[in-house]
């Protein structure tokens, strides 16, 4: 297992300093003017009419669900990590990558999980992947400190294979970039890379947050990749699909439903915190050409506890479809 390079806090000036080396000076200081605005417009920003920074809203429903006595077994649910496989049959698929297997991990909200973070630890050293890829929320709240989430990833890191992609989540601020990447995951940021083997090649792309920054560019994510080369976009939300199939991506992985993380019987999701068709909200799906699969997540928001709605890792087992 690969070790951690991430050696602690960065002051604000290093981390600036940093992100304009790796963004440019605009981009960096767009999207860190972007993440101010949202928090201080009256007095929390836009952050301030997002249900989940309710915290009034937080302590009743867990008030609710400790006197109905399910407030426990919530918790304990949040622990029960499913290991699922997805095998996905690609036409386009360059056949030497015929079995290649990513392991798919989103929704971490690391400092607010603690328990299931230690659970995702034994299961990393039972799966058998190629790549992994985080897509986003990494942090439990949308605004404020983030180092105790950048330390819990770190100990996650530290247990992952080479190569780790990761993307950010509406819940992480673009500050988190240089830890992350210092620990070995390599962002992708409106950017693409490629990865060989013998003579043929695939393409992985990843957007900034699409759902509440709206600080996504899929056509610059995808302006390295030739057209007619198979390609894969990873993206937080799965709301996107319209814009990703029609870029030509045959493959988007996401998150941020978390399926509903507190779901009726049968794994009915109350809401999914997001626009697009349902059959989206968890699990593969197609739309047109493109295949994809929104993970329900590791990790738990808002109240750390589900309810028919397991938390998950996923590993996706590419297949060449035969002609």
């Amino acid at each position: 297992m690969a070790h951690s390079l991430w050696s602690g806090p960065l002051t604000q000036e290093d981390i600036l300093l940093k992100l304009e080396r790796r963004l440019g000076r605009v981009h960096a200081k767009r999207r860190l003017g972007i993440e101010k605005d949202h928090e201080d417009i009256f007095g929390h920003g836009i952050n301030f009419f997002n249900p989940e920074n309710w915290y009034s809203v937080h302590s009743a429903i867990r008030l609710t669900l400790k006197l109905t006595g399910l407030y426990w077994r919530g918790c304990k649910n949040t622990e029960r990590i499913q290991v699922r496989h997805n095998e996905i049959k690609l036409q386009d698929l360059p056949t030497l990558f015929d079995g290649f297997t990513i392991l798919h991990i989103s929704d971490m909200h690391v400092d607010m999980n603690p328990g299931p973070m230690r659970r995702l630890i034994e299961l990393l050293h039972e799966v058998q992947y190629d790549i992994c890829v985080l897509t986003g929320d990494f942090r439990g709240e949308t605004f404020g400190p983030f180092d105790e989430a950048l330390e819990g990833l770190a100990r996650v890191r530290s247990h992952l294979k080479e190569l780790v992609y990761g993307v950010l989540g509406d819940h992480d601020t673009i500050r988190m970039v240089p830890g992350m990447e210092g620990m070995g995951i390599r962002m992708l940021l409106n950017e693409s890379d490629s990865i060989e083997r013998g003579n043929q090649r695939i393409h992985l792309a990843g957007i900034d947050d699409a759902h509440y920054y709206h600080a996504d560019n899929i056509e610059k994510a995808a302006s390295q990749i030739p057209y007619d080369e198979f390609s894969i976009l990873f993206s937080h939300t799965p709301e996107i699909y319209r814009q990703a199939a029609y870029a030509g991506f045959k493959l988007l992985l996401s998150g941020h439903t978390h399926g509903g993380q507190v779901c009726l019987p049968r794994s009915i999701p109350i809401t999914l915190d997001s626009v697009l068709p349902r059959r989206m909200g968890s699990g593969p799906w197609n739309y047109h050409a493109m295949g994809g699969y929104t993970s329900v997540g590791v990790g738990s928001s808002i109240v750390a506890v589900r309810f028919n709605c397991p938390p998950e890792i996923t590993l996706h087992h590419l297949r060449c479809l035969a002609v």
